[in-house]
């Protein structure tokens, strides 16, 4: 019990940066399941922070109304930037995204009541584990009934062919808009979430860096499934810690991982065909 009292002391926040991660990689696994490449999580999470935090601070609200508030606010704003932005498609759209998270990252840079480039200090420990877990098992049942219901069979006829979609009657605008706001939503609440555990959060956590990591964690692991962006967040999460051995040289064994995988495993750690036909080899060649 001792030993389990000292892993937990140690790590027990990388363990919650693994669930908030895992929220993450599946707020963007959101949006690629409807064809859109956007890079707008980073500053939806952001905001989701900021929101959650400054309430907590200055009117004292309790946990569970800064974390549905740091969910709704970002869902509200990808519901007003939605219908412009959307517009767009692929680099383009990643381009118009990215931008957008320049312009909350700058905007809370510049704020008295954000903190300016200093950040906010002292925002209450309020996360425990059980939060983490319970949200995330939730938008994995949310997100499985998604992907099994109507709404699902559109976001990935709209995905496979989006003129096609539009022909068979399906209201594209409609369901991309849908899809945006559930990532920003999810992102809210990882951002919620992430600033009632570190204590402490700033403008440079919601950059470019971080648009770009969390679209990687979800690529990585793969998107066919629920399951690959879960894999894809763990792994660059756990990945730096269990190469701290090396010092100075982490960072790029850390990325020549990263580049070997996407070498070899171009469709992500986790494609369903790909473990199928291995297992099925198998078993051939047992028998």
């Amino acid at each position: 019990m001792e030993s389990l009292n000292d892993f937990w002391s140690t790590y027990s926040t990388l363990v919650f940066t693994v669930g908030v991660h895992g929220l993450l990689a599946l707020s963007i696994w959101l949006t690629l399941s409807c064809g859109l490449l956007s890079l707008a999580n980073a500053a939806f999470m952001g905001i989701g922070a900021y929101v959650s935090a400054l309430l907590t601070l200055q009117l004292g609200w309790p946990f569970p109304a800064v974390l549905l508030a740091g969910a709704v606010v970002p869902a509200l704003v990808a519901l007003l930037i939605g219908a412009p932005v959307l517009r767009l498609s692929g680099v383009y759209l990643a381009m118009a995204t990215l931008a957008f998270g320049e312009v909350v990252r700058i905007t809370l840079l510049n704020l008295d009541i954000t903190g300016g480039p200093e950040g906010l200090n002292g925002i209450p420990l309020a996360t425990e584990g059980w939060h983490i877990a319970g949200l995330l098992a939730l938008a994995i049942y949310g997100l499985t009934r998604l992907r099994r219901s109507k709404v699902g069979r559109a976001f990935e006829a709209i995905k496979e062919d989006e003129v096609a979609a539009r022909l068979m009657g399906i209201d594209v605008d409609r369901y991309k808009l849908l899809a945006f706001v559930l990532g920003g939503f999810i992102a809210g609440v990882a951002g919620a979430l992430n600033a009632h555990f570190t204590f402490f959060i700033s403008p440079r956590e919601y950059g470019f860096e971080n648009a770009v990591d969390i679209l990687t964690m979800t690529v990585l692991g793969g998107t066919s499934g629920l399951v690959g962006p879960l894999i894809g967040a763990t792994t660059l999460t756990l990945l730096p810690e269990v190469l701290r051995f090396l010092h100075d040289f982490r960072s790029l064994v850390n990325g020549a991982v990263l580049v070997l995988v996407v070498l070899f495993l171009p469709k992500g750690i986790w494609e369903p065909r790909r473990i199928k036909a291995w297992w099925q080899g198998r078993k051939g060649g047992k028998a």
